[in-house]
């Protein structure tokens, strides 16, 4: 829980430099391109099938139970499925490449630079289904702190590389360099630390399982159904937002939305350890592991209202101040009411967090679906009635689209997290993992 703190504190400070630093080099017209291109990747990760979040809970059970031979076959068994689901994945990015980039309507000089860096786009999203594999690996070996470490040395590798070809005026294409430089490293650091942990050898053909690739995909299935609702909101939006309010309109958009979930992240990094521990408590449900799994919940809970709550409003409060002097001469003055509203948002969101994590980590996961089609169908009848009433839409109207979503989502998911600690245990059991 502290190592997951501690890297969301630093990782929000990587994004505290990197925003100026981006924006005093490309400027918002040239910086919403890279955003349209990470639009495309943000897409691609559906091929990654949920096979992430399967590895770290499957992982974690067979090692449990000390089956090394299981845990082997599980890591060559996802790289197969997600090279495979990558390869497709690539293929299709190339095959529509020209209809991607007249979705957004860019000008001519835009497109042509979208055009020529998405094939580089669609071969990087092949290499980050493995290296997700990789780091789930790592957390389902007990070790989510030097997961999180990889990753945050990944945010930190990216942000010098880039900046440095930024300043020799390589342009977007820098950005593109940095995030394979971060992708790398990760991949390295987690590989070696899988290696020092459990002595495993994952490319081995005889590692192939029918039945792990079964495992996975069945529950992989269940996330990849939450994680196609997830990545469709903030596309949608910025897609919107390209063609009704223009490209530079995207990067405040980005701003104020990742900004305030960058926050929620800081508040769910530590919560974030319960899912793993949940999901072992609640391999056998008796009243007993109820009431543990309840405890866990009422301590998070706790946290949520007496940590996360007096910080969002300070943040609140001080928000037009801060982005001024983060942002200097390249503040706009629509931002700080998009990122306070955004802000209320994140906090709704992160009030459902220890629920949410409670149902997954049971195998509850239709409900998880459940939480992000509730958001992500608001959102979409939100956006486009604000768009046909006006003829057109602005970023705060998009911005209370979304506050409003994550507003039903999160009552839903709470009370469905609510109903399942009040089940009695045979009932619990009786209803298997999806």
């Amino acid at each position: 829980m502290i190592s997951g703190v501690a890297v969301t504190l630093v990782n929000i400070a990587v994004l505290a430099v990197a925003y100026p630093l981006y924006l005093h080099f490309l400027g918002y017209e040239q910086y919403g391109v890279w955003l349209v291109l990470s639009t495309v990747l943000t897409f691609a990760q559906l091929g990654n099938l949920g096979i992430g979040q399967a590895v770290m809970k499957l992982v974690a059970e067979e090692y449990g139970r000390n089956d090394l031979e299981a845990v082997q076959q599980y890591m060559t068994s996802a790289i197969v499925v997600l090279a495979t689901s990558g390869a497709i994945v690539f293929g299709l990015i190339l095959l529509f490449r020209e209809r991607i980039v007249v979705l957004f309507r860019l000008s001519e000089e835009n497109a042509q630079i979208v055009s020529w860096l998405l094939p580089y786009m669609a071969g990087l999203s092949i290499y980050v289904f493995i290296v997700q594999a990789a780091n789930a690996m790592l957390s389902g070996l007990g070790r989510m702190d030097l997961a999180n470490y990889a990753q945050t040395g990944g945010y930190l590798v990216a942000l010098p590389v880039a900046g440095i070809l930024l300043s020799c005026d390589a342009g977007v294409k820098g950005l593109l360099i940095g995030n394979v430089a971060s992708y790398l490293f990760i991949h390295a650091t987690s590989l070696v630390c899988i290696r020092r942990i459990a002595p495993v050898r994952i490319l081995r053909i005889d590692n192939l399982s029918v039945l792990r690739m079964k495992r996975l995909l069945r529950f992989g299935s269940g996330v990849l159904g939450s994680s196609l609702l997830t990545m469709f909101l903030s596309p949608f939006n910025k897609l919107m937002l390209s063609r009704y309010a223009g490209v530079a309109s995207i990067p405040v958009y980005e701003i104020a939305y990742t900004g305030s979930m960058q926050i929620r992240r800081l508040a769910e990094a530590g919560i974030r350890a319960m899912m793993p521990e949940v999901s072992r408590i609640g391999s056998n449900m008796t009243e007993h592991a109820r009431t543990r799994i309840r405890d866990i919940n009422h301590r998070c809970v706790t946290l949520v209202i007496r940590l996360a709550l007096p910080m969002y409003g300070v943040l609140f409060l001080a928000t037009p101040l801060l982005l001024r002097v983060w942002l200097g001469s390249r503040f706009t003055e629509n931002l700080p009411a998009a990122f306070q509203i955004a802000l209320i948002g994140s906090f709704l969101s992160l009030a459902c967090v220890p629920a949410y994590y409670i149902l997954l980590g049971l195998g509850h996961v239709r409900h998880c679906v459940m939480n992000q089609a509730i958001l992500a169908g608001t959102n979409l009848l939100l956006v486009l009635a604000f768009a046909w009433m006006d003829k057109e839409l602005s970023l705060i109207e998009v911005i209370v689209s979304v506050l409003i979503g994550t507003a039903v989502s999160s009552t839903y998911t709470i009370q469905q997290g609510r109903r399942m600690l009040r089940r009695a245990p045979r009932e619990q059991t009786a209803e298997q993992p999806q």
